[in-house]
């Protein structure tokens, strides 16, 4: 088992990336009319129930962590971080220019925010699991 602990910077880089994912699903859920090209098919509440299932490997991570699997528990946080470049598929629906300022910027911040957490928990997970292997 890794007994180095999840470093705090990993949790504040898993809230950061859960606040901006919060606000940008929001954004996009009551604004959702307002976001060029998005299906007719697409409800508010769908946007939340995905915003919801994106949230659990966070979950996960954060609840292998109080079993001690660190690990393990920031594979789970890359995962989680990894999804907020999901976002930048509203770029595939429409240009950068025909969105809002308010729409780029939840969309970006998003992004930014789960790329630097899946590579922060990726190298911690990649560095102590290579470490705990090595170790007798």
């Amino acid at each position: 088992m890794n007994v180095c602990p999840v470093p705090r910077h990993l949790w504040g880089l898993v809230a950061l990336y859960g606040v901006a994912s919060l606000i940008h699903f929001s954004h996009n859920a009551e604004y959702i009319a307002f976001y060029p090209n998005m299906p007719a098919w697409l409800t508010r509440e769908q946007v939340y129930l995905v915003w919801l299932a994106i949230t659990v490997p966070g979950v996960i991570g954060a609840l292998l962590v109080v079993a001690g699997r660190h690990a393990t528990a920031a594979l789970f946080f890359a995962v989680y971080g990894a999804f907020g470049l999901d976002g930048l598929g509203h770029y595939a629906l429409a240009l950068c220019s025909q969105h809002t300022l308010a729409q780029n910027l939840t969309i970006w911040f998003e992004a930014l925010a789960g790329t630097t957490l899946a590579a922060s928990a990726g190298w911690f997970a990649w560095r102590h699991g290579m470490l705990a292997r090595a170790t007798p």
